[in-house]
């Protein structure tokens, strides 16, 4: 494959992999959200404003289920409309230009939180935040699938999560450190450095290139390959790799003649994609992960579990650190299982332990120590083995000519899962309301069981061959051992302990092809004897 033969180093590949670095800085927005706003609904400053007073509450303030619902839910609204209609953008504008209007996006909202001191301000204002994120988290991804050599796609979407772990910890730091301040600056201080990072990336990506396969698409060839050519190491090899994605996507245009919204779900293969896709991203949502980061200090705060601002910034470098060890070791384990299935594993059991204890004695000293213990062993297996991997197979997994129809659709689903666990979330916590609920335990183990029979392992592979076995129609547990047929397959694509698994199918695939000759060689000795009868 042309990738392998471009450079399979780091240093090689360093200058797409940095283009691919800047880009995954979109999520940082995403995650500084949560990790703000989750610990401002828990600081008297913000309630001053936007809370009652109630001498009841530890922290003297109240805020209703139905504000909390719609300051961190709005945001998580928008996102879902704008992922939703992604696909319509990217139809005439590229995934740096998409960005762009991110950046812009993100700012303005920003300045209309800062300034108001009326609620439905706030609203608009986190609406508006909300769409920008839903632009950010579906383009940076799109353009890191299109343009990272197959081996380290995994890699860079494990930094990917890592910036949106950095910006929860950022968040609820600076909210830890802001917290005490008794007026306004309590939260307009937190909410200014939300203006760093789009302002960094705005000016960034004019130093790099367009994504090569959108360029493809668009007919776009010269353009295209002068992208390639400045992320590739091997300039020799990128007209080889440009053939290839060029011929997977008119093996796809023969297929279906149209690239339009509904042909996501007219033909059997790209109905399935579409499917896998909405599913594996909404394998976030189904961790119930939306309650511990969008109201982890309100939570904390509650249930009297020590200082909750402190114990949430502790959580949050936990789950850094797991992301890093994560992105060391992603490109070399399967994903399937080793990480999906026993991580969301790890999260039903962390939270059923959670809602018993809190049902059985709740407010005691004994049960915060559980919660904080169990949040710590929570947050090891959706950071390190859930919010990683979801992405991941959400994005390698759409055709190339509807990617991103697919993966917009898919985001936007995942996103409308993550809205209904933050809308739903006050009635569970909050004292005044209904408390505990038992929801996100069993729904981690119902997608542990679908992860197993639906999800196809395809670690490593480029995007042309994830094209060829999902038209061949394999079922999920062939995905792993299949060898392609029409592109050539290395060994530094599948690890050793597969290479006894392929054997069979290596060798059912010569025999497929050796056949195939003999047919072509065929028809050439009858065309020729024909011409010279002639």
């Amino acid at each position: 494959m042309p990738e392998a033969s471009t450079g399979t180093g780091l240093r090689e590949n360093w200058k797409c992999l940095l283009a691919c670095t800047l880009v995954s800085m979109s999520p940082f927005q995403y995650g500084i959200d949560f990790g703000l706003i989750g610990g401002l609904q828990a600081m008297p400053g913000f309630l001053m404003v936007f809370g009652a007073k109630d001498p009841t509450s530890p922290i003297g303030y109240q805020i209703s289920p139905g504000r909390q619902q719609l300051i961190s839910s709005l945001m998580t609204l928008g996102a879902f409309i704008s992922s939703s209609s992604a696909g319509f953008f990217a139809k005439w504008l590229g995934r740096r230009q998409c960005l762009w209007m991110a950046c812009v996006l993100c700012c303005a909202s920003n300045v209309v939180m800062m300034a108001t001191t009326n609620l439905h301000g706030l609203y608009a204002g986190r609406f508006l935040i909300g769409i920008a994120n839903g632009w950010y988290m579906t383009f940076a991804q799109l353009y890191i699938q299109e343009s990272t050599p197959a081996r380290y796609r995994g890699l860079m979407i494990a930094v990917f999560q890592f910036w949106t772990s950095i910006g929860t910890l950022v968040g609820t730091v600076v909210d830890n450190s802001t917290s005490t301040i008794m007026n306004k600056n309590a939260y307009i201080i937190p909410l200014g450095i939300i203006f760093i990072v789009p302002v960094f990336m705005a000016i960034g990506m004019f130093f790099i290139p367009e994504s090569p396969r959108w360029l493809l698409l668009q007919d776009k060839h010269a353009e295209a390959e002068k992208s390639l050519r400045w992320m590739r190491p091997n300039p020799d090899a990128v007209p080889e790799e440009i053939a290839d994605i060029q011929s997977a996507i008119l093996a796809e245009k023969e297929l279906a003649g149209s690239a339009s919204f509904i042909d996501i779900f007219k033909n059997p293969v790209d109905r399935r994609r579409t499917l896998l896709a909405v599913a594996a991203i909404s394998t976030q949502a189904a961790s119930g992960a939306m309650f511990m980061i969008a109201y982890g200090t309100y939570f904390f705060e509650m249930a009297k579990v020590g200082n909750a601002f402190m114990n949430t910034c502790i959580l949050t470098a936990v789950g850094v650190l797991v992301i890093i060890i994560n992105s060391c070791v992603i490109s070399k384990i399967g994903r399937r299982r080793v990480f999906l299935m026993i991580g969301m594993s790890i999260c039903g059991v962390a939270q059923i332990i959670v809602a018993a204890v809190y049902h059985v004695s709740p407010g005691t000293v004994s049960t915060g120590k559980v919660i904080v213990a169990m949040s710590v062993i929570y947050i090891c297996g959706y950071n390190g083995m859930v919010a990683t991997y979801a992405w991941l197979a959400g994005g390698e997994i759409p055709s190339q000519r509807l990617r991103s129809y697919t993966f917009g659709i898919a985001a936007a689903v995942g996103f409308a899962g993550a809205w209904l666990a933050t809308f739903t979330a006050p009635y569970f916590i909050n004292p005044t309301a209904l408390n505990w609920g038992w929801i996100w335990g069993p729904s981690c183990f119902v997608t542990v069981i679908w992860i197993y029979f639906f999800l196809p392992e395809i670690k490593n592979r480029t995007l042309e061959e994830i094209d060829e076995m999902f038209e061949a129609k394999l079922p999920a547990r062939k995905f792993r051992q299949y060898v392609c047929v029409g592109r050539h397959v290395t060994s530094d694509k599948l690890d050793e302990k597969d290479m006894d698994d392929v054997h069979i199918e290596h060798h059912e695939a010569e025999a497929r092809k050796s056949t195939q000759d003999k047919v072509w060689s065929n028809e050439k000795a009858v065309a020729e004897a024909t011409a010279y009868i002639e």
